[in-house]
């Protein structure tokens, strides 16, 4: 509403008597102020009448839809300065006990003592006034607990004093963090460890899954525990199912693989340890694909007591390591790059383990000693890759049918 500050006595009180419904719209409070303090103003509210302040009154709160408080408080303003106008927002605030003086004080008695805890602290502060004289931990002194901690958080002591720890190298450094350069030769594993559950606070048993980065050769073990004690021999006996001699060992960075009772071993066969990267998550792909595909597909996701570890650990060596090897077969990867240079993958070519093992040249300068590509030929031949699965099948029915007579006994 336009010049509503210049309207006569007469033409409010025609105004207020109305029923069309109009409201003041402000900008913002300045606005909206300044408007008020005109309106008085050319009315000249100061010498008015009490009948016509009343008016008055009336016209501004219907303006403004302000309410009677608000608008006693601003006239109030308008007659001891003359004017309406916005006041700043000040919080109730405590008066300040401790200066920044004081602050930048307790930064350095922090960073001497490396940060002790809140009651360390006050201690300290105590002592400094009350035992050493130093008038400087006069207000200090009587801090408490709470309250250092309040200081801590303050922006005058995050100024003062940034506190940062940079990253901890490994103090052993075991295993190098890179990826394997198998170079199309066969002993370059992936390992992983998968585990099946907890119970009520009871460990389930723990899978050890080590495959062939070339061959895709897989070897599976299973163990109660895994501490040293326990893993090693499941390890040795694993690399020992190879028919190729191990040439690296590739794991994330677990504490049951990068150890040094794990290095000690890999150093006694000659094998270079190597641990996975940050921020490159396909460092191990492998083999934790081949966790989902192979022992959760057949062993599934459900509770196994650790109990069964060595029971599980000769169904993989008699049957289960077998099938997979000679019977089972991968798909293969063909690597095709763009134009661009960005890499995918083609499955062409599914074939066992020990087809592709085989396919390498000069195989039997990569086998162990005491193995034959004829040794491995015939295990191959013995059965055909369905009486195979079914055998294994059958023996992995008895494994579970075991678990239960075990749980119920």
């Amino acid at each position: 509403m336009q010049n509503g500050e210049r309207l006569s006595l007469e033409q409010m009180r025609a105004f207020l008597e109305a029923t069309e419904e109009v409201r003041f719209q402000a900008a913002d409070r300045g606005q909206l102020y300044d408007w008020i303090s005109r309106t008085l103003c050319e009315q000249e509210y100061w010498k008015q009448k009490r009948e016509v302040k009343g008016l008055l009154r009336r016209y501004l709160q219907k303006m403004t839809g302000l309410s009677r408080a608000q608008l006693t408080r601003l006239i109030k303003q308008y007659v001891e300065s003359g004017a309406v106008k916005p006041r700043s927002y000040r919080r109730n605030r405590f008066a300040k006990q401790y200066t920044t003086e004081d602050i930048e004080l307790l930064a350095a008695v922090d960073e001497a003592h490396e940060t002790l805890s809140g009651p360390a602290t006050q201690k300290i502060l105590y002592r400094e006034f009350h035992d050493y004289g130093e008038t400087r931990y006069e207000r200090l002194a009587g801090i408490s607990v709470a309250h250092i901690y309040n200081l801590r958080q303050s922006r005058a002591y995050r100024e003062r004093r940034v506190r940062y720890q940079k990253t901890r190298p490994v103090q052993i450094a075991i295993g190098e963090r890179r990826r394997p350069e198998p170079r199309g030769r066969p002993g370059y594993l992936r390992v992983d460890t998968v585990h099946q559950g907890d119970l009520e606070g009871s460990k389930g048993v723990y899978h050890i899954n080590a495959v062939d980065e070339v061959t895709q050769w897989q070897i599976v073990g299973a163990t109660a525990h895994i501490s040293e004690r326990w893993l090693l021999p499941v390890l040795e006996a694993m690399m020992e199912q190879f028919p190729f001699r191990v040439q690296g060992f590739h794991s994330d960075n677990g504490s049951e693989f990068i150890n040094g009772a794990v290095a000690r071993l890999l150093n006694k066969l000659l094998a270079e340890q190597t641990k996975s990267r940050p921020q490159h998550s396909n460092d191990n792909g492998l083999v934790e694909a081949k966790n989902g595909a192979v022992i959760r597909k057949h062993l599934g996701y459900g509770y196994i007591e650790a109990a069964h570890a060595e029971a599980i650990a000769a169904f993989y060596r008699e049957h289960f390591n077998p099938d997979l090897n000679f019977h089972r077969p991968c798909g293969v990867p063909e690597i095709i790059t763009s134009d661009k240079g960005k890499q995918r993958r083609r499955y062409r070519w599914y074939a066992t383990p020990w087809e592709i093992l085989r396919q390498l040249p000069e195989l039997a300068r990569h086998l162990k000693p005491d193995i034959t590509v004829r040794d491995l030929q015939k295990k191959a031949e013995a059965q055909s890759d369905t009486a195979a699965a079914g055998q294994m099948q059958e023996a992995k029915r008895r494994l579970f049918a075991a678990f239960g007579q075990r749980k119920s006994a």
